[in-house]
């Protein structure tokens, strides 16, 4: 297939959709796919993103950084630039990631050129408006959202919970497709004794988030754990709340952005994860973590609440209770059986989820939405070419 891949954020800044779009490229090249990617560059003037990706062009849009957070870019151009973009490349198909800015300039654009849209929603832009103090736009970013996906072909959904999001907003065309996992990277026999002598005392037992830190992602609702005796808190991620959380959660150790085999043995040699943020439509460090044969501790809105399975891989707590939170932590750090049978069980239920099996779905939902507008587009022709009623 010919398919464009237009990326609402992408390399060099790492994040889940740019994790999730280098595993779907590195498949589309095993099949021997034709790709362009689209993305905001990572400045304005002295642009970092790489020229190609899997041996695939990427064509940069110059970008301004979202205020007091640098490392989400949002992309310059009109609907006419992405238009003749993609009309030089002429796709079959056009994968959205995470569409908002960026995404609905394309999906406006396929719109006019005929071309079907496979918008993966993949971030809940209106949950941050009131993180980011604007609860006045939440409401706005909504109709966004909801312009969006009504005018793709098909949209894609990571969980349950995403699924009847929209479905609430009154989109259609909703198809679930979940994200892949390395089993390989992500597992128990990363575990490094080393580190983990580096980081916590031989009593303590650790206590892991891993993500962004930035205010969608709630870690400042980890300060319950903080002072938990026996245990110690590590924080791996950066982001603009960076120095406001080191005051919040002295006694954690902050081990900074990590990647590839070093974070997979930090990961393997957590006795416990946690993810405090409300906002997550799948939540893909969830996954590694259980990969890693470590059980989970989440709150009980959105991704995880497909992820993780109470009382056999982990605990669900409910939004906002904080106490909850901490009650499930103290749970598992204090009973070492318990807490090796959930992550035993946190293991076994990710395997099989690897990202060829998940990338392959995706090629398929291409297909479909190839066909879906080719469908379109015959009942268009047949319509124009009907005899016109006295």
């Amino acid at each position: 297939m010919r398919i464009a891949v237009v990326a609402e954020s992408f390399l060099p800044h790492m994040n889940g959709v740019t994790h999730s779009l280098l595993k779907v490229l590195a498949h589309l090249r095993s099949r021997g796919d034709d790709v362009l990617v689209i993305a905001p560059s990572s400045s304005w003037l002295d642009d970092e993103a790489p020229a190609t990706v899997e041996g695939y062009p990427v064509h940069s849009l110059p970008s301004v950084p979202l205020s007091g957070y640098a490392n989400v870019r949002l992309a310059a151009g009109t609907v006419a630039r992405v238009r003749r973009i993609l009309a030089e490349f002429g796709p079959d198909v056009v994968h959205v990631a995470s569409p908002f800015v960026l995404g609905w300039r394309a999906v406006q654009a396929c719109e006019q050129l005929g071309i079907p849209t496979v918008s993966v929603y993949q971030t809940e832009v209106p949950a941050y408006a009131a993180r980011y103090g604007f609860p006045w736009l939440e409401s706005l970013l909504w109709q966004r959202v909801e312009n969006i996906h009504d005018a793709s072909t098909l949209t894609l959904v990571p969980s349950s919970f995403a699924l009847d999001q929209l479905r609430s907003h009154g989109v259609q065309r909703l198809n679930l497709w979940r994200r892949g996992v390395d089993t390989d990277r992500f597992s128990p026999t990363r575990y490094d004794a080393g580190w983990r002598a580096s980081v916590a005392e031989p009593h303590e037992r650790i206590i892991g988030y891993v993500g962004r830190l930035a205010p969608e992602k709630q870690v400042e609702d980890l300060a319950v754990l903080d002072s938990l005796p026996g245990t110690r808190l590590v924080i791996i991620g950066s982001g603009p709340q960076k120095e406001s959380l080191r005051a919040q959660l002295p006694r954690a150790h902050f081990a900074g952005f990590q990647g590839g085999l070093d974070l997979a043995r930090m990961v393997a040699t957590f006795d416990l994860f946690v993810h405090p943020g409300e906002s997550e439509t799948f939540c893909q460090t969830i996954q590694e973590a259980m990969a890693s044969g470590v059980p989970v501790v989440a709150v009980g809105r959105g991704g995880p609440l497909d992820l993780v399975d109470p009382s056999r891989t982990g605990w669900i707590y409910g939004p906002g209770d904080l106490q909850g939170l901490r009650a499930a932590v103290v749970d598992l750090t204090g009973d070492d059986a318990k807490r090796r049978a959930f992550g035993r069980a946190a293991h076994a239920s990710v395997q099989g989820r690897t990202w060829p099996v998940l990338c392959e779905q995706l090629v398929g939902y291409y297909a479909k939405a190839v066909a879906v507008q080719a469908r379109r587009a015959e009942v268009a022709d047949r319509v124009r070419r009907a005899p016109q009623q006295p």
